[in-house]
């Protein structure tokens, strides 16, 4: 269904939508791949996997040819790229890997957050080779002193690390929150020209995500688009989520990557 025709049907039913549960770290199984086909892993945070169907990356599936690719959400709550690699979760996707795979890659939501306490996954504004050491109390590093790096640092180490297994990584702009300032949803925590200037170095596609779906939700206005977003301004619900995962897969289409040939429908 083309992305302006989804937009309205879910605005049509938007009074049905679902309260949004309360975040989980819990682990999200997606069924075993097939090792015979190439498999596209999103790693991300909760507004790409909350509860099952509460993040976008829930819906992606049925947007591609699913007998001709896996689709591996591994997205988390509460991650950031510091914490993604911290506790353990990039090196389980990195294990699962082979070459011909694709990795989507989305972070930033929680990257600003504070270097050490109870939470401790921010790390550092930027993208150079600064460095921190910060006392820990908490997390995979409490009772030590941790070097925290880079936003940069951290995404580069992802990246590198799947071409190193002959993987397409890709670098994702970050889903809108339903904040508006003159009549425009917001479009950029701050995190946007980061993502490109990695991608460029890195040489890799960035998939501009975030345009399509404010686009949209935008073509609903402000009190429409409010339903979608019921419990706080960055998570969606169920329906939400729908037209985040079909934005994605638009902006996948419109950056002419070879993960585009996967898209279900695509000649």
């Amino acid at each position: 269904m083309p992305l302006s025709k989804l937009v309205r049907a879910l605005a049509a039913c938007a009074a049905l939508a679902l309260p949004l549960a309360a975040q989980t770290t819990a682990e999200h199984h997606d069924a075993p791949l097939d090792p015979k086909l190439p498999t596209l892993f999103l790693v991300g945070d909760s507004t790409a996997h909350n509860h099952a169907d509460l993040g976008w990356g829930d819906h992606l599936a049925h947007l591609f040819d699913t007998s001709r690719i896996n689709i591996a959400n591994r997205a988390l709550a509460d991650s950031s790229a510091r914490s993604y690699i911290d506790e353990g979760h990039w090196a389980q996707v990195l294990a699962e890997m082979k070459p011909g795979d694709f990795l989507l890659l989305q972070l930033g939501h929680n990257d600003s957050g504070e270097l050490a306490g109870d939470r401790p996954f921010g790390d550092l504004k930027g993208i150079g080779p600064e460095t921190q050491d910060v006392p820990q109390t908490a997390g995979p590093f409490a009772g030590k002193v941790e070097t925290v790096h880079t936003y940069g640092w951290y995404m580069r180490k992802m990246i590198d690390e799947a071409k190193a297994r002959d993987v397409t990584p890709m670098l994702l702009t970050l889903t809108p929150r339903n904040i508006w300032v003159h009549g425009r949803m917001e479009r950029d925590i701050g995190y946007t020209d980061l993502i490109r200037q990695i991608a460029a170095q890195e040489r890799i596609r960035v998939i501009d995500m975030n345009a399509i779906s404010a686009n949209s939700f935008e073509s609903m206005g402000e009190k429409e688009t409010a339903t979608f977003f019921p419990l706080d301004p960055t998570h969606t619900n169920t329906l939400g989520a729908e037209i985040n995962a079909n934005a994605a897969a638009r902006a996948i289409a419109v950056a002419r990557a070879p993960l585009a040939e996967y898209l279900a429908g695509h000649d």
